[in-house]
């Protein structure tokens, strides 16, 4: 069983139009505050990533934003966080953001968000972590996702393998249970990303 002490979350850097999906992000900050894990998200103070870390932050948690030079701006860095690293680029975020989780946990978003989680994926499947990654379906948000994946595999372009790579859940306390029950990692991302 892995045990969570700092999650990775990727969402949105806009509301949405769903106040379910603001309702996760605001009930997953304050569970993290209160079950003593760190958060590491992407350090925007807008949309789900502010309402995230906010919640996060009110509860009492720690809160670390890692946020890239070029959007700093763009996605109004969150300063009132415990810890705001500034990093050259997405890239790097990614990386940064891996070797400072025990887990991954994604929430509604758009490219930015399906760009972090793909990426986190491949780096899975291609054996540079071992980190569960959750995605938060709530009221059904991933289930295209999901049906793309099915699809690349019913034509040939994956096994079955590349839905084990995520595990899902529609509440957040579910999606903590699933994370929590996948198996510990074997090795550390920052050893196998030298």
């Amino acid at each position: 069983m892995a045990a969570i002490r700092s999650l990775a979350v990727y969402c949105g850097a806009c509301t949405g139009t769903d106040p379910s999906h603001a309702a996760a992000a605001a009930e997953l900050g304050q569970t993290l505050a209160d079950r003593g894990i760190e958060l590491v998200f992407g350090g925007g103070r807008v949309g789900l990533m502010g309402i995230l870390a906010d919640a996060c932050l009110a509860a009492g948690g720690r809160v670390v934003g890692i946020i890239p030079a070029n959007v700093f701006s763009v996605e109004v860095a969150h300063t009132g966080v415990t810890e705001l690293v500034v990093v050259p680029n997405m890239h790097e975020r990614k990386r940064r953001m891996a070797e400072r989780a025990d887990a991954v946990a994604v929430l509604p978003g758009a490219l930015g968000t399906l760009d972090e989680t793909m990426e986190m994926a491949t780096w899975r499947q291609i054996g540079l972590h071992e980190l569960p990654i959750g995605l938060l379906d709530v009221g059904g948000y991933w289930q295209p996702l999901l049906r793309l994946v099915d699809h690349a595999i019913a034509h040939g372009y994956g096994t079955p393998a590349l839905r084990d790579l995520f595990t899902v859940a529609g509440t957040v306390e579910g999606l903590l249970a699933v994370l929590e029950a996948a198996p510990a990692p074997r090795f550390a991302f920052r050893d196998r990303w030298a």
